[in-house]
């Protein structure tokens, strides 16, 4: 029989990836992923102060407000918690692109044989 959370208590655990947790964005209305990337607890409390997504790039080591620049904005309507507390589900109204590609997903990719990994875009 599966063990009942007793806490309701949100604690994120950044602790398990170096100060990040593992952030997952969905369309509110079609429920479609557009994009995974992580988020840090400055990212995680401006995303909880203004009501948009924010996130941390590894790469540029910087917060970044997600669409600042090509007005491709990310509105939160609800945010999940997984049961590890390590990993965000973001319910965003999504305006443009999700991807940096121009795609409405980063997730335009699927594995077409699994012995070459070839892929084609949807």
């Amino acid at each position: 029989m599966p063990q009942r959370e007793t806490s309701t208590a949100i604690d994120l655990d950044f602790s398990k990836g170096n100060g990040l947790v593992s952030a997952i964005a969905q369309d509110a209305g079609s429920k479609e992923v557009l994009m995974c990337a992580f988020m840090n607890k400055e990212a995680f409390e401006a995303t909880l102060a203004t009501g948009y997504a924010h996130y941390y790039s590894r790469s540029r080591k910087s917060l970044w407000k997600k669409g600042e620049t090509s007005g491709h904005l990310q509105q939160v309507r609800e945010i999940r918690v997984d049961c590890d507390q390590d990993c965000v589900l973001l319910l965003v109204e999504q305006t443009g692109a999700a991807c940096h590609t121009g795609r409405h997903s980063c997730f335009y990719r699927r594995v077409r044989n699994p012995e070459s990994l070839e892929y084609v875009e949807d």
